[in-house]
């Protein structure tokens, strides 16, 4: 039986091995997951107010628009601006648009047709993203829907 302190706890030295198991696997589970579980939420939470989540440098939004006029939104908003487009691939589900900035990082934007009103769009720039230039392009997209 472990000895009590005066202030009635049991000593950190006194706990079993498997308790110190369980502790450390609790603690490493909550770290590991209670981001994931904020962004989901927050995410979920925010997709009916137009709003965007970005995760792992890559911005993703729902643009309240059909998925031909969000195809159309995002090639004018790269050629205002003067992104040249290096690659493009569209079907009836979804697109992928690729293009480049003066500064030479790729800017790759994927649409997918969620409804008949409703697009997802994912935008990623260079390979570990650029959250202020990835919400300037959402921007100048949603501004041409």
């Amino acid at each position: 039986m472990p000895k009590l302190q005066d202030s009635g706890k049991a000593r950190a030295a006194d706990m079993k091995p498997c308790s110190w198991l369980v502790v450390l696997g609790l603690s490493c589970f909550l770290a590991l997951t209670s981001g994931c579980l904020l962004v989901a939420a927050g995410a979920g939470a925010a997709a009916g107010a137009g709003a965007y989540a970005y995760v792992r440098g890559e911005l993703k939004a729902t643009l309240d628009a059909p998925f031909d006029r969000a195809w159309r939104a995002c090639h004018a908003a790269l050629k205002e601006l003067n992104f040249p487009v290096t690659k493009q691939e569209k079907d009836a589900l979804e697109a992928v648009v690729v293009a480049r900035t003066a500064a030479d990082k790729k800017v790759s934007i994927k649409l997918v047709k969620l409804t008949n009103n409703a697009t997802e769009v994912r935008i990623r720039v260079g390979t570990f993203g650029d959250e202020a230039l990835s919400q300037h392009i959402l921007g100048k997209i949603k501004a041409r829907l």
